[in-house]
């Protein structure tokens, strides 16, 4: 009987118990956010630099509205990346929500899941406020990541919740194996917006090469 887990309510041991998940700390288990990364370019520099400007600003203003993290932030990435053109493609799975008491109060939000060309998936987390940490955010893509791979190739994801990121790696062999890419920040010093879109870039390469 195939047991079924709903993403909102999964967590890591659970992964580790059901499926056998194992996360693998050995750095050269995942050389694609580090490796034969594609040079970013002056204009989309300067576009990454307004990205990071312009998140930086809403954040004066709080709450921040739903979907600002995609709308500001990730929608830019994922052009520049060029994510919105053929051979790759969008699709949308069903938001998550999620919520944690801080101090007696409810804070709600929620967690968006983009799968992009059947091979990366992109866990988005958008709160009213700066609450979530995109480690509320990694059972979800992992159980995402378990259920899109394949034996034969690695998947990879991407969680980010508007100013930290951070890349996943998981193939699914006899015992599903995982690793992690370092946390970008974006107020981290210069612009770390720089290394997600490469990686990105990266990443769609190697999608270029499984579709062909």
């Amino acid at each position: 009987m195939v047991q079924t887990i709903q993403a909102k309510d999964i967590t890591l041991l659970e992964l580790e118990t059901n499926f056998g998940l194992q996360l693998v700390e050995n750095e050269q288990f995942f050389r694609e956010w580090q490796d034969n990364l594609p040079e970013i370019t002056d204009a989309e520099k300067q576009r990454l630099d307004r990205v990071k400007a312009s998140y930086s600003n809403l954040l004066k203003y709080p709450p921040l509205l739903e979907n600002t993290v995609k709308m500001v932030v990730l929608s830019p990435l994922l052009d520049l990346a060029d994510f919105y053109l053929s051979p790759f493609h969008i699709k949308s799975e069903k938001s998550v929500q999620i919520s944690i008491e801080d101090e007696g109060v409810t804070v709600k939000g929620n967690i968006d899941v983009l799968v992009l060309f059947e091979q990366l998936a992109v866990v988005v987390i958008e709160s009213k406020q700066a609450a979530f940490s995109v480690e509320v955010g990694k059972p979800q893509l992992l159980s995402y990541l378990l259920a899109i791979s394949h034996p034969e190739k690695p998947v990879y994801g991407l969680i980010t919740n508007g100013g930290s990121f951070l890349f996943v790696k998981l193939i699914k062999q006899e015992m599903p194996k995982y690793a992690l890419s370092q946390l970008f920040y974006i107020f981290n010093p210069g612009n770390e917006l720089y290394s997600v879109l490469s990686i990105l870039k990266r990443l769609g390469q190697l999608g270029k090469s499984v579709s062909h």
